[in-house]
């Protein structure tokens, strides 16, 4: 008698229902897959994988309720068996090298087909890693260089999410006021962002954000 095949147990994280039950799905759509849990915020996925069996997460970038690195973080350091997938609209070069970085094992925007996701699954679950052949050219073409990097690739993670928040044209108090810091702390990460990035102004981000596609 066989043994019965093990399922990828996969918990959804977007904010946004329609993607939420598109991506349930494709998932579902899967025989080699099921679904353990959806959540639409940070506090909600955290306290859900307490509870529900998990393989991989399926983590939207731009969850609300807290900062994606420092999502991510907590997540591996909590859950350090569970996989992560990043998600996300943003272009790769933004967002993929810092998730990884911080514990993710891969990650896709989008805009993606179906079928690109679900072998994103299967190669995370496995233990390997996944990033796009466009992204893995761009990172082969930055070793080549001698790895030059634009200026928002050496910013921390917190000042990355103050930079795109500038980029987008909010203001100290408003960032403040979504990352739950205080103006104080938001104005000495924005002193630090423009010393770095060897800029003047808040228009010299906001056009600088728009060219490499940051706007938060």
């Amino acid at each position: 008698m066989s043994r019965p095949t093990t399922k990828i147990r996969i918990f959804i994280a977007d904010d946004h229902p329609i993607v939420r039950q598109g991506l349930r799905r494709i998932v579902e759509a899967d025989p080699g897959m099921v679904i353990s849990g959806e959540a639409d915020a940070a506090a909600t996925l955290l306290a859900g994988l307490e509870t529900a069996a998990t393989d991989l997460v399926l983590l939207d970038v731009s969850m609300p309720g807290g900062l994606f690195i420092e999502t991510l973080k907590e997540l591996r350091t909590r859950h350090p068996t569970i996989r992560v997938l990043a998600l996300s609209v943003h272009p790769e070069d933004e967002w993929a090298v810092r998730a990884l970085r911080a514990g993710a094992s891969g990650y896709l925007t989008k805009d993606h087909s179906p079928d690109q996701l679900l072998e994103a699954i299967r190669r995370v679950y496995r233990g390997g890693k996944y990033v796009s052949p466009t992204l893995a050219e761009q990172l082969a073409k930055q070793l080549d260089a001698g790895g030059q990097r634009p200026p928002h690739e050496l910013l921390s993670d917190r000042e990355f999410e103050v930079m795109r928040r500038l980029g987008s044209g909010l203001t100290v108090s408003q960032i403040a006021g979504e990352l739950a810091l205080s103006a104080k702390t938001v104005s000495t990460y924005r002193t630090r962002i423009l010393e770095k990035m060897a800029v003047a102004t808040n228009a010299d981000l906001v056009r600088y954000a728009a060219r490499y596609g940051l706007i938060a």
